[in-house]
């Protein structure tokens, strides 16, 4: 657990210092926020890419949904936590190089970035006090198949990380970002949103139930957890579908036009 933790914590924050770096040599033209900001979403996207691999492997070992073991369930939950601690950290950083020239004061910039990534910040604090009890310490023995289904809803993030990399690039209007928002919907949708029914659906097939009766033979808190899981990321959603008919529109006008 100790060795997995501090390779956390110097892994991702040393990934996210060498990549600023590397970024500011290569990009001259670029600011400190660009660069951060690109630094940030690199190292989420690599993150993802590991925790995708993890849950993978977790899900193809575990042919009981419910008591199968695989060592990874537990010990990448040590190696995520340094990543949360960190992403957040990051995020402030890119706040306050933002707005440095602004020359306001820290607690001016630490409100504004609370404000700003309320969603965000939650999302991490949840994972940190809520789902690492959970996962490492209340569930006991069991579910590891379930903890490896969590990991792989990771797999849309280097998508989301690359449309908004795109977007600071000003690189709307390319077919690269088209491809990417199509791919970012569709690995949003499957695996942050009908993950869920596939959750109750693989259960159903372990205790032979339909996956309308799933619901109502589990505790009630483990459907209280999904709907918590499951509330931000359809809003998360929703606002990817408004921003991809906003771009169909506007394309559709250009065409018209």
């Amino acid at each position: 657990m100790l060795l997995t933790l501090a390779s956390g914590a110097l892994f991702f924050p040393g990934l996210f210092a060498l990549s600023s770096w590397a970024l500011r040599r290569s990009r001259p033209g670029w600011t400190d926020d660009d660069c951060l900001t690109v630094a940030t979403r690199l190292v989420s996207s690599v993150q993802a890419v590991l925790a995708t691999g993890a849950g993978l492997t977790i899900i193809c070992s575990c042919s009981n949904v419910v008591s199968d073991r695989h060592w990874l369930a537990r010990e990448y939950v040590w190696f995520l936590i340094p990543y949360m601690i960190y992403d957040c950290y990051a995020m402030y950083l890119c706040e306050w190089c933002r707005t440095r020239d602004q020359k306001l004061r820290c607690a001016t910039i630490f409100r504004n970035f609370l404000i700003e990534n309320r969603l965000m910040v939650t999302h991490h604090a949840v994972i940190l006090f809520v789902l690492v009890p959970v996962s490492q310490k209340l569930r006991g023995e069991l579910g590891d198949f379930f903890v490896g289904c969590i990991f792989t809803a990771e797999l849309s993030t280097p998508f989301v990380s690359l449309g908004r990399v795109l977007i600071q690039l000003k690189q709307q209007h390319t077919l690269l970002y088209k491809v990417n928002g199509f791919l970012t919907l569709s690995t949003f949708l499957f695996c942050r949103i009908l993950l869920f029914p596939f959750m109750y659906w693989s259960y159903g097939q372990h205790k032979g139930l339909s996956l309308l009766r799933v619901p109502f033979n589990i505790p009630l808190h483990c459907n209280v957890a999904n709907a918590i899981l499951i509330s931000p990321q359809l809003y998360w959603f929703s606002l990817l579908c408004k921003k991809a008919a906003r771009l169909f529109d506007t394309a559709k006008a250009k065409k018209d036009g």
